[in-house]
């Protein structure tokens, strides 16, 4: 059975770390065309999903499909899930499943939106993500880098900005040599029926103390799906991370 897969990338303006990150030049292209570039080589259905005009008018100056969204919304999956219905409506394009392609991860690998597309050849699986293995001891105690446990199906059982578990009676210098860490990397993908439905209920404590989306599906009864990537991905939260990965050179 053929799923039919949609691409959407939210992209706001305004950003307390980095305002206009979507428009900042890599190499002579604005960072939101190099995320659309490698988005739209993996599926044919691809937007951007924008309450910022002057994103729009960019987007359209490259030949990318942009729709315009609301100003209130207060997450990336909330305005996936307006843009996927207009998409729908609007543009005609049939979806089964929406792929929440992170706007600010210039240097994706297209790997990673196949691996998480091929979650939903299991029919059980409605929101997937990807996952990581911890490899340094500064990774698994950075609270900017969520961590996830998984259970023996490799669904998520918990997302924490702490290390999890607590590996009682080691030093912390020895738990990610001892124990199977995974971060969180932040692409989501969810069928569209129940996309629509997470969008409805309301913030849940254990999100509003993570400060983590996805511990809201969790608390209320929808599993996710992990696939784990050994690719490590680099987003770019401030001009100065930005400027140190352009020194990298890779990209």
């Amino acid at each position: 059975m053929t799923i039919n897969f949609a691409a959407i990338i939210p992209a706001r303006y305004a950003s307390t770390r980095f305002p206009g990150k979507p428009l900042a030049d890599i190499h002579g292209k604005p960072m939101i065309q190099h995320v659309y570039e490698r988005a739209s080589n993996v599926f044919s259905q691809c937007a951007v999903a924008t309450d910022d005009v002057r994103i729009a008018d960019v987007v359209k100056r490259f030949g990318g499909v942009v729709i315009m969204t609301s100003v209130h919304h207060k997450s990336g999956t909330d305005r996936c899930a307006e843009a996927a219905a207009y998409a729908q409506r609007e543009l005609g394009w049939t979806i089964d499943v929406v792929v929440n392609v992170q706007g600010d991860e210039p240097f994706m690998h297209p790997s990673q939106l196949e691996q998480i597309s091929a979650c939903f050849e299991n029919p059980e699986t409605q929101i997937a993500t990807l996952v990581k293995l911890v490899e340094s001891e500064s990774e698994l105690f950075d609270v900017n880098k969520p961590k996830v446990v998984l259970d023996n199906n490799g669904r998520a059982i918990y997302f924490s900005r702490n290390p999890i578990p607590y590996f009682r009676g080691l030093d912390k210098s020895e738990w990610v040599t001892s124990h199977r860490y995974y971060k969180h990397i932040g692409m989501y993908a969810y069928r569209i029926d129940l996309l629509n439905d997470i969008t409805k209920i309301a913030l849940s404590t254990l999100e509003i103390a993570e400060s983590l989306e996805q511990l809201r599906w969790l608390q209320n009864g929808y599993p996710i799906h992990t696939a784990i990537t050994d690719i490590e991905n680099l987003s770019v939260d401030t001009p100065q991370d930005l400027e140190a990965i352009l020194k990298s050179g890779i990209l």
